[in-house]
């Protein structure tokens, strides 16, 4: 099981930054990538960026040049930078963690975890 929480977002004003944190703990060692999606209402959620533990960075295309991912592992810890921040940027942004799940006789090698989420909202 892994557990994460995530901290950071807020109102902020076009051309702004903001970082988002997400702390992770309990079978830590397991998870194969981590990363950051966001979710606005009425449409499904979306990848933002993601590392994996061999470091491949991915971003979506909005993201690349503006935002950062990065990981500090000795705090557990993995952080969104997001650069000139525009008010389509306005979304819920959720950590997630793949790694492997036992419940019970099942067995999910490649389970998706996630935080709560918290709110970026970009507005003048």
């Amino acid at each position: 099981q892994v557990q994460l929480v995530e901290s950071g977002g807020g109102v902020v004003q076009p051309g702004e930054s903001l970082t988002l944190s997400c702390a992770a703990s309990g079978n830590l060692l397991s998870i194969k990538a981590m990363g950051w999606y966001r979710q606005t209402q009425g449409k499904e959620r979306e990848m933002v960026a993601t590392l994996t533990s061999r470091n491949t960075i991915n971003y979506a295309d909005y993201a690349k040049g503006r935002f950062t991912i990065s990981r500090d592992n000795a705090k557990n810890t993995i952080y969104l930078k997001m650069d000139n921040l525009n008010p389509d940027d306005t979304a819920v942004y959720y950590c997630n963690a793949i790694g492997p799940l036992r419940s019970g006789d099942s067995y999910y090698p490649d389970y998706s975890f996630w935080g709560q989420g918290t709110q970026v909202s970009v507005s003048s």
